[in-house]
């Protein structure tokens, strides 16, 4: 029996652009294990580009916000601030290279900031499928459970 496949729009911000076009092909990609997932990947080198773009969609336009930590002009720290402002339900992810980040520092700046949600480059396509559907999922299980 099929089942319906569920396609999940991701906006992904980074500055790096082999990164962007690497993780964007990665997560697009159709993989027959995977027959119920899909990710529609809206790729951003530019974080202001990204935030003006965000603003002007509807609130229920992307599932997941997956951006990098650091970038110049508005780092994901504050782009998710901003971002949290118009729509304090999305879900966000956070890419860094960086193994020393403080998560706890992080979630107790704003609570709502799980420390599941920081993803270590580099990552495999798979890994980072599995990480998003995990944070997608969660989040609906905790808005929807309340």
């Amino acid at each position: 029996m099929q089942t319906e496949q569920q396609v999940f729009r991701i906006m992904f911000v980074d500055n790096e652009k082999d990164i962007l076009r690497v993780i964007k092909r990665g997560l697009e990609s159709y993989e027959s294990n995977d027959s119920t997932n899909k990710f529609k990947v809206d790729a951003y080198q530019d974080s202001e580009l990204a935030l003006q773009s965000f603003q002007n969609h509807p609130d229920n336009y992307y599932d997941l916000v997956l951006t990098d930590l650091k970038m110049p002009k508005i780092n994901g720290f504050e782009l998710y601030m901003r971002m949290k402002e118009k729509n304090p339900r999305m879900k966000f992810a956070f890419m860094t290279a960086y193994d020393n980040i403080d998560k706890e520092k992080f979630a107790n700046y704003s609570a709502a900031i799980d420390p599941s949600s920081f993803i270590s480059k580099p990552v495999t396509a798979s890994k980072l499928k599995s990480k998003l559907m995990y944070i997608i999922y969660k989040w609906y299980r905790v808005w929807y459970s309340n």
